[in-house]
């Protein structure tokens, strides 16, 4: 019989076990052998050590002879209609659900064993793949995914600080210190009264604010202002929208002002818009907010004391970062690097005459440049056409960046906000734009990769044990000095090499720079508007679009997921925002849908969408390990995570550039106490101070929300609660002993999820769970009732992983009356103030299925038929759980998203709702 490691959940044979207790690297198991050395010594199963409580526990310990029922020691909180009826039902077989006597949290469920719920997964297509797919390569048609999946991922390891390894010697150090931007400001302050000069007062700064941040445009404010005695009631400084601007732009420190500059192209004359790169460097590494946020000198993290496993995330955590700083060690001993990320793309400024422009801008960034864009008719031949275009690009590039040339080698001072000086090197790191930017950059042809030299009909094959080498940078800087040696072979060297003969690319002379190298994965054009995009268009072909259709309109609502009414075949102008929302659902709608031609086995292709979605998230995650990178490309390890250089950042805001744009030396702030970079870990559950309906009728709660045994749930947390000790024979007299001494309740309609922004400090909704029944809104249009499942903490789950956890329906959010709650509880401050009544689901098994690894759950019901249900504190709600429902060979017809749970039988639960959950259930 295998063993489980009680830590990691591994299974093992017995000699097995033996060499995971004594040679194990993993972290947990380390600390849970040193703690437990003889815990192994034991024929019993490791595993329940950990699952039962220390009052389970006695009430388990009686004598072999005594005429005792565990069970009657056992109380439970689940139960069905009646006190009488403790047992559930599950394909024919009774279990029964010990819990934790407290009654706050679900307590432990593996009285249910792995064999009293059928989770095997559809057999009936297998045999058929050989016969129906000859043309298919044999080993790889028979490929399986398998169902074993580590129960916490590489996440158990990131919950604890990670050991680092900083750069030696004194790179990174301080040389002095200096007058920062604020003593220079303050110095030009004529009064130390005023704190928001240039303004006169704090209404006169507050309504500019507004004015900027939230107010109309210039024109509107200029014409409120010009209202009579406006602008002297509110006691204003300034009279129009120019005024503001003016005050804003020449008295406040900020980013340096924009210059013009003209460029001569053929007959045309372009203009480029551009800022002082070195001033824009110097104005962020100068401001105070940043300064607790800045990092000076790479580092290595590791998961393991030993060291043997990198992690990587943050940008100073990368390879690239390490490798340049000893390069520049060997010149400039104590530099400190600031690697500079440039990113363009394409934006339309005004709807009028077609005008384009490069903003690459985002709040991360600081707007650098506007680069023109011109098609330059005049020249009737369309290859010089696209050169003088290829050229015109760098020629601008360069006047804009031309500064790095020289203060990447030889460095410059610079001030922090801090007062601290230090002696910088500014160097050009990555380059983060879509394929076309990608190949103007890199002097390629479209077709053809940016970075490497394979050929463009092997594009799309896959070949791991053929590690493609990167263009030799050497030779073809050798070919572009040739232009003033050897002009008339340019042109012929450049097509040999497969280049564009750009005389003077921008990042010729840059000091540190391998181009090819820099150029970083493209997550949004790549993966959504790439892969995606042609996953959805095969899936469609393959299973056709009317059923595909039908079953996105019958997907469950859940606050990560979009319900698509009008399916997914009829959308056009797909943006990589909607592409990212049918990733949450597609292996939903496949994973049990049969193909169009019956005789060929769906079972390869939920396996490739499986394997698609998992490669997108795990390219997406936002801290990796060497084992999780095992899959990925190797920019990670260069450069860290791929939120760190994402077209999406500069994208998004492309209307809305702002004069307060930020721009960031490092892709995303440090947290000053270690936590995993980007995990999310730590949401805030909240709900609203004033409750959703003020009181609810005991009988509303049954008819509304369909909290039926709401009565008889309530009973037993009381008993329960202010007895934990209570046997299940004592507990049925108890029940039948409760007056609830109310008739109403207040209500919540929904529990929120709040994280803090890492950039902005604000905090932002990122999951929410909805409790709401039908009603009807001002249209008198009816909306269905909402009763989302979630996942709730059993009072063992941790931060990661399923074990501690179930699923359940919350049905019903409400909290007593204070005088109800000192009548029914002999302990009133131990009671939670918030409750929930759910509905359960099935224990989670394990292993997930085959194929697919989503695992399956059924809704818990007693032998009637009725579902099992109980009451727990809200606190325990770990998060919203969405749930894919097994449609079968076609959605019926009577399914709807509202009734669709209520309906179906059989669910998976959805890995890929939010990239938080796809980390719990990895």
């Amino acid at each position: 019989m295998p063993r489980q490691c009680p830590a990691c959940q591994l299974p093992f044979s017995k000699s097995g076990f033996k060499h995971h207790k004594r040679l194990t690297k993993d972290p947990l198991c380390q600390r849970y052998w040193a703690n437990h050395p003889q815990s192994s010594d034991s024929d019993q199963d490791l595993h329940s050590d950990l699952q039962w409580s220390d009052n389970n526990s006695d009430a388990l310990s009686s004598e072999e002879g005594e005429d005792v029922d565990n069970g009657d020691l056992l109380p439970e909180v689940l139960f069905g209609p009646a006190v009488e009826q403790n047992k559930a039902k599950i394909d024919g077989e009774a279990f029964v659900l010990g819990i934790d006597p407290a009654g706050d949290a679900l307590g432990d469920y593996d009285l249910l064993e792995d064999g009293d719920i059928d989770m095997e997964s559809d057999k009936s297509y297998e045999g058929d793949l050989e016969e129906t797919n000859e043309e298919w390569d044999v080993e790889e048609a028979n490929i399986r995914l398998e169902p074993h999946r580590q129960p916490h991922g590489t996440e158990r390891q990131l919950q604890y600080a990670p050991h680092i390894v900083g750069f030696p010697g004194t790179a990174g150090k301080p040389v002095g210190r200096s007058g920062s931007q604020n003593d220079a400001y303050a110095s030009g302050i004529p009064t130390a009264n005023n704190p928001y000069y240039p303004f006169g007062s704090r209404m006169d700064w507050e309504v500019a604010r507004w004015a900027k941040v939230r107010g109309p445009g210039s024109t509107a404010l200029t014409e409120l202002l010009q209202i009579p005695g406006v602008p002297e009631s509110l006691g204003l400084s300034f009279r129009t929208s120019d005024e503001l601007n003016e005050k804003i732009d020449k008295r406040l420190p900020g980013r340096p002002r924009f210059v013009c500059h003209e460029v001569l192209t053929g007959n045309e004359v372009c203009e480029v818009f551009y800022r002082d790169v070195i001033a824009c460097v110097r104005a962020i590494f100068g401001n105070p907010d940043f300064t607790p946020y800045l990092v000076f000198a790479p580092e290595k993290h590791y998961t393991d004391p030993e060291k043997t496993r990198r992690m990587y995330h943050d940008m100073h955590t990368g390879r690239w970062w390490w490798a340049t700083q000893e390069e520049v060690e060997r010149e400039k001993p104590g530099a400190t690097i600031i690697p500079i990320i440039i990113s363009t793309d394409k934006t339309q400024l005004t709807l009028f005459r077609n005008k384009t422009a490069y903003p690459p801008s985002s709040r991360a960034y600081v707007l650098l440049a506007y680069l023109p864009t011109t098609k330059l008719e005049f020249v009737s031949n369309k290859a010089a056409r696209r050169r003088m275009i290829a050229n015109l690009y760098h020629v601008c590039m360069k006047k804009i960046l031309q500064p790095l040339e020289k203060f990447g080698i030889l460095g410059l001072s610079m001030v922090t906000g801090s007062s601290v000086e230090h002696r910088v090197h500014p160097i050009f790191a990555c380059f983060v734009g879509d394929y076309p930017e990608q190949i103007l950059v890199a002097l390629g042809y479209t077709g053809k990769c940016a970075c490497c030299k394979i050929a463009h009909a092997k594009l799309g094959d896959y070949a791991p044990k053929c590690a493609t080498d990167l263009r030799d940078l050497a030779a073809i800087l050798d070919i572009l000095d040739s232009f003033d040696t050897c002009p008339e072979d340019f042109l012929k060297l450049c097509a040999a090499a497969g280049v564009k003969p750009v005389i003077d690319p921008f990042w010729l002379n840059f000091p540190y720079t391998h181009i090819f190298r820099s150029i970083t994965p493209d997550v949004l054009h790549q993966l959504y508007q790439g892969i995606v995009k042609h996953l959805v268009a095969w899936l469609i072909e393959a299973y056709g679009a009317a059923e595909i259709d039908a079953r996105c309109r019958r997907i469950p609502p859940n606050h990560h997921i979009r319900i698509f009414e009008n399916g997914i075949s009829s959308l056009s102008k797909v943006t990589g925002h909607e592409h990212d929302q049918i990733c949450q659902i597609l292996l939903g709608v496949v994973l049990d849908m049969p193909l169009l031609d019956f005789t060929v086995s769906p079972a390869p292709v939920v396996r490739c969408v499986r394997a698609i979605l998992d490669f997108l998230y795990l390219a997406q995650y936002p801290v990796h390990t060497d084992d999780t990178l095992a899959l990925l490309d190797d920019s990670i390890r260069l450069f860290g995570t791929t939120d760190n250089f994402n077209t999406e950042y500069t994208e998004q805001r492309h209307e809305k550039v702002h004069r307060h744009a930020q721009f960031s030396l490092r892709d995303k702030p440090r947290s000053l106490s270690w936590s995993p970079p980007g995990l999310d870990l730590n949401h805030r559950l909240h709900l609203a101070k004033r409750p959703s309906v003020m009181g609810v009728t005991v009988e509303g709660v049954v008819a509304d929300y369909g909290a039926r045994f709401f009565k008889v749930a309530l009973a037993r947390f009381i008993a329960l609660t202010n007895q934990p000790e209570i046997t299940r024979t004592q507990l049925k007299h108890a029940v039948w002993d409760i007056h609830l001494p109310f008739c109403k309740v207040r209500v919540w309609h929904r529990i929120k999820f709040l994280q803090e922004d890492p950039c902005t400090c604000k905090l932002k909704t990122v999951d929410s769970i909805h409790a709401q029944p039908s009603r009807t809104n001002s249209q008198k249009k009816l909306i269905p009732g909402r009763f989302d499942t979630a996942l709730v903490n059993n009072g063992s789950g941790g931060l990661t992983g399923i074990k501690g956890y179930h699923v359940g329906r919350v049905r019903l959010v409400f909290s007593l009356p204070p005088a109800a709650r000192r009548l029914l509880f002999t302990h009133e401050s131990a009671v939670p103030t918030h409750l929930a009544y759910v509905e359960w689901y099935t224990k989670l098994q394990p292993r997930p299925e085959a194929d697919h690894l989503l695992y399956k759950i059924l809704p818990l019901v007693d032998d009637c038929g009725d579902p099992i249900c109980s009451i727990v504190a809200v606190k325990d709600i770990r998060q919203s759980a969405h749930l894919f429902p097994k449609f079968g060979p076609s959605a019926p017809s009577e399914w709807t998203s509202s009734n669709v749970l209520d309906l179906c039988q059989t669910f998976y639960i959805n890995s890929f709702s939010n990239k938080f959950m796809y980390r719990t259930m990895y």
